[in-house]
């Protein structure tokens, strides 16, 4: 029988493989038989496909590491801090090194084991047995596997800028020593891609195809992709610059609302889901429904980790009194930007906000989105207060949810009680236990919502004022506040406003504040309520400094690792590493 002895030199340690450097595969002929007869068949050709839906994103930051598969990227953003006894998980205060990015340590090499995998099966599906048996069914499997590298590699450019392009699986006579493409060239690879998944894709799925892509689907990461694109981080004018990370095209703008507008047309520019209060809106999150374009559905039909209940916000986000981690908590400075019932703001001259009463006539989204002093909240009012003046014998009063409040089987819990005086309630199932499944509970990776406050950003910038505030107003007014009329830089401040508002946990907001090159909430003192409580059930708080979170500019990015730049001498770092 015939061996092959493989040794993988730079992209099968860090780019595309989990093996060792000094591991040595052992491929036999037998093994590229069963490949063959895994691409004669259809059916087995799309648990392959099933297996590369494992490259979507989750509940989870990163399934590889125990920790970071119980929350998501929303604690590195504006929007909260890892909570459990103030780790710097995201090592946001010590900042990146190209040796230590946190949790953020096996972005790069998972999501090149997917472009891999997914390369090789681009490779040989057109002349493989299974296209010749069934082609029209083959060919949509090949357009799925189209439209997750352009995901994939729609999040890679957006960590870390220009990347190498990689249009098939290197093999053995190949150069490993690769150089990073361009920026813009890598945004144009995406959407070569796109535009050929979305041409054979269906716009819609059946049921039993839930969280499978679409034509929408792939329009929509098309759309986010090209806003991305034409944002001020990747203007040549601002820093850094240069092929890594500028797009110059400029026609950006309009390509921007070009790709929105075609998921708008498809879809009639109709109204989002209407809603009649907070329990209406929370419940968007925990079930399939038309505003949503690309989920990723809890469960094992697809994707690895599927039944781990605590991949799922119920336990790991829930306040520690309940039995929750609270493992992400938002920040006072986020709960701020909710504005009030009637629309007005937390600040300003014509603000109804009342300080001593931050949780009092709040929008309704707060109440949808945010566990809160007094929330009620499975079944009981959420209380972090302390009581004071606190003895031995009176020490059972304190809130539950509080640093020493009493939880039931574990005592005080400390580590997990919020630092910020908030928890996240979006995405929770409160009709289960806290380790219960609800099986069609969806991880939203694109909606409608977002297609919207793409289009609006996109049409302001092109000048199209109207069309901009329309479908800004589609979701402002769907939230229960009033329409917006503002023009000009209040315009472009209240779409962005929206995004932190409706978009909230979804994952966008850590790039939205970098694409914007907002500064002012990537390094900010991360703000928190303390609250105490009297024996006579009175309640006060203090505003107070949790931790501060420090700007460091080369943070626009994610360093490329470096024991990358080690084997690959050719590949760029990323400026400031």
């Amino acid at each position: 029988m015939k061996y092959f002895k493989l040794k993988y030199l730079f992209v099968a340690c860090g780019l595309f493989a989990t093996i060792s450097c000094e591991d040595v595969l052992d491929t036999t002929a037998s093994d590229a038989f069963a490949e063959d007869l895994i691409y004669s068949d259809p059916a087995q050709v799309e648990r392959l496909v099933f297996t590369a839906y494992n490259s979507t994103e989750s509940w989870g930051l990163n399934k590889n590491q125990w920790w970071s598969r119980r929350f998501n990227i929303e604690g590195a953003s504006y929007e909260a801090k890892f909570n459990f006894n103030d780790i710097d998980q995201y090592r946001l205060r010590a900042g990146w090194t190209a040796s230590n990015v946190g949790v953020f340590k096996e972005k790069w090499s998972n999501y090149w084991f997917y472009v891999r995998s997914i390369n090789e099966f681009l490779d040989r599906i057109d002349t493989s047995k299974a296209m010749q048996d069934n082609p029209e069914k083959v060919s949509l499997l090949k357009a799925e596997m189209q439209f997750l590298r352009a995901n994939l590699y729609s999040k890679l450019i957006s960590f870390y800028g220009g990347v190498p392009i990689l249009d098939r699986a290197l093999g053995l006579n190949d150069d490993f020593n690769l150089v990073r493409n361009s920026y813009e060239d890598c945004v144009d690879f995406i959407i070569q891609d796109l535009d050929a998944a979305a041409a054979i894709l269906p716009e819609t799925r059946p049921d039993a195809e839930y969280g499978r892509a679409t034509k929408l689907a792939a329009l929509a990461v098309k759309s986010r992709t090209l806003l991305y694109a034409a944002s001020k981080l990747h203007d040549p004018s601002t820093s850094p610059n240069g092929p890594l990370y500028d797009y110059t095209k400029a026609s950006k703008w309009q390509d921007a609302a070009d790709a929105a507008k075609a998921v708008i047309d498809l879809v009639g520019a109709r109204d989002l889901i209407a809603v009649n209060n907070a329990t209406d809106y929370q419940k968007l999150f925990l079930t399939p429904n038309q505003d949503n374009i690309f989920v990723r559905p809890y469960g094992n039909d697809y994707y690895d980790f599927g039944t781990d209940v605590n991949t799922l916000w119920d336990q790991t986000q829930s306040p520690s009194g309940y039995g929750g981690w609270g493992l992400s908590s938002p920040s006072h400075n986020f709960a701020l930007e909710f504005n009030m019932a009637d629309g007005t703001k937390t600040s300003g001259s014509v603000s109804t906000y009342n300080p001593a009463n931050p949780n009092n006539n709040r929008e309704m989204r707060y109440y949808a989105n945010l566990n809160f002093q007094g929330a009620m909240f499975r079944g009981r009012a959420v209380d972090y207060a302390v009581l004071t003046p606190l003895t031995s014998g009176n020490s059972s009063l304190n809130g539950p949810d509080s640093p020493k409040g009493l939880v039931d089987g574990i005592g005080v819990n400390q580590g997990h009680s919020s630092k910020t005086g908030y928890n996240i309630r979006k995405f929770q199932d409160e009709g289960i236990g806290l380790t219960d499944i609800s099986s069609q509970r969806p991880y939203i990776l694109y909606r409608l919502a977002e297609i919207y406050l793409n289009y609006a950003e996109s049409s302001y910038h092109v000048g199209q004022e109207a069309a901009a505030r329309e479908f800004l107003n589609k979701v402002i007014t769907r939230a229960l506040q009033p329409a917006v009329t503002e023009s000009g830089i209040e315009l472009l401040e209240a779409i962005k406003k929206e995004r932190r508002i409706e978009l909230a946990f979804e994952g966008h907001n850590f790039f939205d504040e970098r694409r914007w090159m907002n500064e002012a909430h990537l390094g900010f003192p991360v703000k928190g309520l303390k609250w105490t409580k009297t024996t006579l059930d009175v309640y006060s708080f203090t505003e107070y400094t949790v931790v501060t979170r420090p700007w460091f500019e080369r943070q626009y990015y994610l360093p490329i690792p470096a024991t990358e730049i080690e084997k690959a001498p050719a590949m760029l770092q990323n400026d400031g590493y």
